[in-house]
Protein backbone atom coordinates (compact mmCIF):
# COMPACT_ATOMS: atom_id res chain seq x y z
CA UNK A 1 0.00 0.00 0.00
CA UNK A 2 1.60 3.50 -0.85
CA UNK A 3 1.59 6.13 1.30
CA UNK A 4 -0.87 8.87 1.20
CA UNK A 5 -0.01 12.80 1.29
CA UNK A 6 -2.15 15.29 2.84
CA UNK A 7 -2.69 17.94 0.17
CA UNK A 8 -4.33 21.89 -0.14
CA UNK A 9 -5.92 22.15 -3.51
CA UNK A 10 -7.72 25.60 -4.11
CA UNK A 11 -10.84 24.41 -6.72
CA UNK A 12 -13.00 27.22 -7.92
CA UNK A 13 -11.61 29.40 -5.42
CA UNK A 14 -13.01 26.66 -2.99
CA UNK A 15 -9.93 25.14 -0.46
CA UNK A 16 -10.25 20.93 0.03
CA UNK A 17 -7.81 18.92 1.94
CA UNK A 18 -7.36 15.78 0.18
CA UNK A 19 -4.87 12.47 0.72
CA UNK A 20 -3.81 11.48 -2.72
CA UNK A 21 -1.66 8.95 -3.52
CA UNK A 22 2.18 11.04 -5.29
CA UNK A 23 1.02 9.67 -8.81
CA UNK A 24 -2.42 10.88 -8.76
CA UNK A 25 -3.45 12.58 -11.06
CA UNK A 26 -5.25 16.05 -10.90
CA UNK A 27 -7.98 15.05 -13.08
CA UNK A 28 -8.39 12.14 -10.78
CA UNK A 29 -8.26 14.20 -7.80
CA UNK A 30 -11.17 16.48 -9.23
CA UNK A 31 -13.38 13.59 -10.82
CA UNK A 32 -12.64 11.03 -8.01
CA UNK A 33 -12.36 12.90 -4.54
CA UNK A 34 -14.24 16.18 -5.51
CA UNK A 35 -16.93 14.53 -7.65
CA UNK A 36 -16.22 17.68 -10.03
CA UNK A 37 -16.79 15.53 -13.44
CA UNK A 38 -16.41 18.37 -15.93
CA UNK A 39 -12.87 17.79 -16.91
CA UNK A 40 -12.81 14.27 -19.21
CA UNK A 41 -10.26 11.45 -19.81
CA UNK A 42 -10.02 11.07 -23.46
CA UNK A 43 -6.64 9.81 -24.15
CA UNK A 44 -4.73 9.81 -20.57
CA UNK A 45 -2.18 11.19 -23.15
CA UNK A 46 -2.45 15.04 -23.39
CA UNK A 47 -3.72 15.18 -26.77
CA UNK A 48 -6.90 16.18 -27.04
CA UNK A 49 -7.51 18.74 -24.09
CA UNK A 50 -10.70 16.71 -22.48
CA UNK A 51 -9.16 17.45 -19.60
CA UNK A 52 -8.14 21.13 -19.46
CA UNK A 53 -8.62 22.65 -16.36
CA UNK A 54 -6.62 26.53 -15.76
CA UNK A 55 -4.20 26.82 -12.70
CA UNK A 56 -3.18 30.54 -12.42
CA UNK A 57 -5.66 31.24 -15.17
CA UNK A 58 -3.43 29.02 -17.84
CA UNK A 59 -4.82 25.71 -19.37
CA UNK A 60 -3.12 22.59 -18.16
CA UNK A 61 -3.82 19.25 -18.95
CA UNK A 62 -5.04 17.52 -15.74
CA UNK A 63 -4.44 14.26 -16.88
CA UNK A 64 -0.60 14.42 -17.13
CA UNK A 65 -0.30 16.88 -13.71
CA UNK A 66 0.15 15.08 -10.48
CA UNK A 67 -2.04 16.84 -7.92
CA UNK A 68 0.60 16.88 -5.05
CA UNK A 69 2.35 19.96 -7.84
CA UNK A 70 -1.07 21.90 -7.42
CA UNK A 71 -0.94 22.40 -3.77
CA UNK A 72 -2.17 25.91 -2.85
CA UNK A 73 -2.28 27.31 -6.81
CA UNK A 74 -5.81 28.75 -7.77
CA UNK A 75 -7.30 26.39 -10.50
CA UNK A 76 -10.42 26.89 -12.26
CA UNK A 77 -12.83 24.17 -13.77
CA UNK A 78 -16.11 23.99 -15.97
CA UNK A 79 -18.12 23.61 -12.97
CA UNK A 80 -16.45 27.09 -11.77
CA UNK A 81 -17.02 29.47 -14.74
CA UNK A 82 -20.98 30.53 -14.22
CA UNK A 83 -21.76 32.39 -11.78
CA UNK A 84 -25.12 30.60 -10.45
CA UNK A 85 -27.54 30.45 -13.33
CA UNK A 86 -25.58 33.00 -15.67
CA UNK A 87 -23.09 31.80 -17.97
CA UNK A 88 -20.22 33.35 -19.28
CA UNK A 89 -19.83 34.83 -22.64
CA UNK A 90 -18.03 32.19 -24.23
CA UNK A 91 -20.54 29.34 -22.54
CA UNK A 92 -23.39 31.50 -23.66
CA UNK A 93 -22.09 31.75 -27.35
CA UNK A 94 -21.09 28.04 -27.59
CA UNK A 95 -24.81 26.82 -26.89
CA UNK A 96 -26.27 29.90 -29.37
CA UNK A 97 -23.53 29.10 -31.85
CA UNK A 98 -24.64 25.50 -31.58
CA UNK A 99 -20.53 24.92 -31.07
CA UNK A 100 -21.65 21.77 -28.40
CA UNK A 101 -22.68 18.92 -30.02
CA UNK A 102 -21.53 15.53 -28.09
CA UNK A 103 -20.41 17.87 -25.11
CA UNK A 104 -17.35 15.70 -24.11
CA UNK A 105 -14.67 17.83 -25.60
CA UNK A 106 -16.35 21.41 -25.14
CA UNK A 107 -15.62 22.11 -21.31
CA UNK A 108 -11.51 21.65 -22.04
CA UNK A 109 -12.43 24.22 -24.75
CA UNK A 110 -14.24 26.94 -23.32
CA UNK A 111 -11.59 26.99 -20.67
CA UNK A 112 -9.03 26.97 -23.09
CA UNK A 113 -11.10 29.80 -24.70
CA UNK A 114 -11.56 31.68 -21.62
CA UNK A 115 -7.59 31.73 -20.85
CA UNK A 116 -7.30 33.31 -24.50
CA UNK A 117 -9.67 35.89 -24.27
CA UNK A 118 -8.34 37.04 -20.54
CA UNK A 119 -4.67 36.84 -22.16
CA UNK A 120 -6.15 38.45 -25.46
CA UNK A 121 -9.54 40.15 -25.68
CA UNK A 122 -9.70 40.10 -29.03
CA UNK A 123 -7.66 37.39 -30.53
CA UNK A 124 -6.91 37.04 -34.25
CA UNK A 125 -7.80 33.57 -36.25
CA UNK A 126 -5.06 32.94 -35.94
CA UNK A 127 -4.47 33.36 -32.37
CA UNK A 128 -7.63 31.20 -31.71
CA UNK A 129 -6.58 28.59 -34.02
CA UNK A 130 -2.98 28.30 -32.02
CA UNK A 131 -4.78 28.23 -29.06
CA UNK A 132 -7.29 25.51 -29.74
CA UNK A 133 -4.59 23.26 -31.40
CA UNK A 134 -4.01 21.01 -28.21
CA UNK A 135 -8.08 20.36 -28.36
CA UNK A 136 -9.54 17.68 -30.43
CA UNK A 137 -13.08 17.85 -30.98
CA UNK A 138 -14.62 15.01 -33.33
CA UNK A 139 -18.26 16.37 -33.77
CA UNK A 140 -18.08 19.99 -34.99
CA UNK A 141 -15.53 20.68 -37.69
CA UNK A 142 -14.39 23.55 -35.62
CA UNK A 143 -16.26 26.05 -37.52
CA UNK A 144 -18.75 27.04 -34.85
CA UNK A 145 -16.49 26.79 -31.84
CA UNK A 146 -14.47 29.58 -34.44
CA UNK A 147 -17.88 31.49 -34.90
CA UNK A 148 -18.91 30.91 -31.32
CA UNK A 149 -15.24 32.67 -29.72
CA UNK A 150 -15.99 35.64 -32.56
CA UNK A 151 -19.21 36.16 -31.01
CA UNK A 152 -18.43 36.13 -27.68
CA UNK A 153 -15.56 39.02 -28.40
CA UNK A 154 -18.20 41.09 -30.38
CA UNK A 155 -16.42 40.01 -33.75
CA UNK A 156 -18.61 39.68 -37.16
CA UNK A 157 -16.42 38.69 -39.18
CA UNK A 158 -15.87 34.84 -38.86
CA UNK A 159 -13.23 32.78 -40.33
CA UNK A 160 -13.78 30.10 -42.51
CA UNK A 161 -12.45 26.93 -43.01
CA UNK A 162 -10.64 26.43 -39.87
Amino acid sequence: MKMKELIRLIINSELHELAVEPQTTLLEALRDQLGLTGAKEGCGTGECGTCTVLMDDKPILSCLTLAVDCEDAPIATIEGLAQGENLTAVQQNFLEKGAVQCGFCTPGMVLTVTALLKETPKPSDQEIEKALEGNICRCTGYNKIVQAIAAAVGRREVAEGI
